[in-house]
C-alpha cells in the first residue's frame, strides 16, 4: 500500500458513501472491493487521497452518473462532461466559458443546477449556483440547504479547479459564500479562513477578480484527452480552500507530473517565497518538496495503472521518467509492488473491469 500521507477531509468520503447508499449501492462490498477498511472512514479527520480517488471513480461508474457526489440535482449521463469540455475549450476567454457552461447545463439531461456569472461595477465578479429555468425557486432553495453542504462544497471546489485548468493558471479566490449556517464538518475550514469563508449568504459561490475572466482559454483537444483521463479525481482532491503550504505546493505540482514538473525554485517563486523559506515551512509541516513531488507522481501513476489501454512504458513517459526501469524502481519503492503486480492486485480486488476512459 502507498506509504504517503496525502489526504482529503474524511467528510468527503463519508458524504460520497452516504449518497451511494441512498441510491442502493452496497457500500460494504464496495469498500471491501477497494481494500478500504470501515475504520478508515469512521475514525480521524482525513482520508487517503489515493483511496478517495479510487472510491469516487468506482461509485461514478456503478451509478453511471458523471456528477455523482456533486450538486447537479440529477443523474448526468456518461459522456456529458467530455461534451461540456469540448464546448468550452473553443471559447475565447474564461468569461465566455463560464457563460457557456451555464447554457450547457440548461440543455444537458440530468442537470438541475447551473453556474451563473454576476459582474458588478467594481473589480470583483462572482460565480454562483443557480437553478435551471425549469426548476422552481422553492425546489432550488431546498437543494441549497445544509443537508447538501458537502456536495455544494465539493462542487464549488471542482468548479474552481476546472476554471483554473481552462486558463492554465491559478485563480485566487477573494471569498467563498455558503447560503447555510456553518456545519460541524466545515468548522476547521472556517477557522482557517475567517475572512474569506462566509455563511448565511444570499448564494453559494465564490468571488474572483474580473481580470481573470479576460484570461484566454488555452486548452485544446489534445490536452483535453489527458484531462479527461484524470477527471474528476484531480479536481475533487485539489480543494484550494485547504490552508497548508503542502496543499498549495501539491496544487502547483499536480498540474503537470511529466518531466516538465516545476522544481523547488519555480514553485517557491509562484508562492512568493525563497527556496529556503519554502523548504523550512514544509519541514515544519513534517514533509518535504521531494516527498510532495513523489506523492503527486504516485497518485497519477495509480490512476494511469487503472487505465487498461495504457502500457507501463507510456505511463513511465507521462510521469517524466527517462526509462521505464526507473519508473518500476520508483513505484516499487513507493508501494512495495511493481506496476505489473499492482495491476494484478487491483484486478483481483475489483473482480470486474474498471471504468476505463470517460
Amino acid at each position: 500500500m502507498p506509504i504517503f500521507d496525502s489526504s482529503v477531509p474524511v467528510e468527503y468520503a463519508r458524504s460520497l458513501l452516504s449518497a451511494a447508499e441512498e441510491q442502493g449501492c452496497d457500500t460494504r462490498a464496495l469498500l471491501a472491493e477497494l481494500g478500504i477498511y470501515p475504520e478508515d472512514i469512521e475514525d480521524g479527520r482525513y482520508f487517503s487521497a489515493v483511496k478517495y480517488g479510487q472510491l469516487y471513480q468506482r461509485i461514478m461508474w456503478l451509478m453511471q452518473d458523471e456528477c455523482f457526489g456533486m450538486m447537479s440535482g440529477g443523474k448526468v449521463r456518461w459522456g456529458s462532461f467530455r461534451l461540456l469540455c469540448l464546448t468550452l475549450i473553443h471559447c475565447e476567454n474564461l468569461r465566455q466559458a463560464v457563460i457557456r457552461a451555464g447554457e450547457f447545463s440548461e440543455i444537458c439531461r440530468g442537470f438541475r443546477v447551473r453556474s451563473t456569472l454576476v459582474e458588478g461595477d467594481g473589480d470583483l465578479a462572482s460565480i454562483r449556483m443557480a437553478g435551471i429555468e425549469s426548476l422552481s425557486e422553492e425546489a432550488f432553495q431546498d437543494m441549497m440547504s445544509v443537508d447538501n453542504a458537502d456536495s455544494i462544497r465539493t462542487s464549488l471546489a471542482v468548479w474552481h479547479r476546472f476554471h483554473c485548468w481552462l486558463i492554465g493558471q491559478e485563480i485566487p479566490l477573494v471569498s467563498i459564500s455558503f447560503s447555510f449556517p456553518c456545519p460541524e464538518s466545515f468548522k476547521a475550514l472556517a477557522e482557517s479562513y475567517p475572512a474569506q469563508i462566509q455563511f448565511n449568504q444570499p448564494y453559494n459561490g465564490f468571488e474572483l477578480h474580473k481580470d481573470y475572466l479576460d484570461a484566454r482559454v488555452i486548452q485544446n483537444p489534445q490536452t483535453l484527452d489527458e484531462f479527461i483521463r484524470m477527471a474528476p479525481y484531480h479536481l475533487v482532491i485539489s480543494d484550494s480552500a485547504r490552508s497548508t503550504l503542502k496543499s498549495k505546493v501539491r496544487t502547483i505540482l499536480s498540474k503537470d507530473v511529466s518531466e516538465s514538473m516545476p522544481g523547488a525554485e519555480a514553485v517557491a517563486s509562484q508562492l512568493n517565497l525563497s527556496v529556503t523559506t519554502l523548504r523550512r515551512h514544509l519541514q515544519q509541516e513534517n514533509t518535504s518538496f521531494q516527498k510532495i513531488k513523489d506523492e503527486c507522481r504516485l497518485e497519477a501513476a495509480i490512476h494511469y495503472l487503472g487505465c487498461k489501454d495504457l502500457t507501463n512504458s507510456v505511463i513511465s513517459e507521462r510521469l517524466g521518467f527517462d526509462e521505464t526501469s526507473a519508473f518500476f524502481r520508483a513505484f516499487k519503492k513507493w508501494t512495495g509492488l511493481t506496476p505489473g503486480e499492482y495491476r494484478k492486485q487491483m484486478a483481483l480486488e475489483q473482480g470486474i473491469a474498471g471504468p476505463g476512459v470517460l
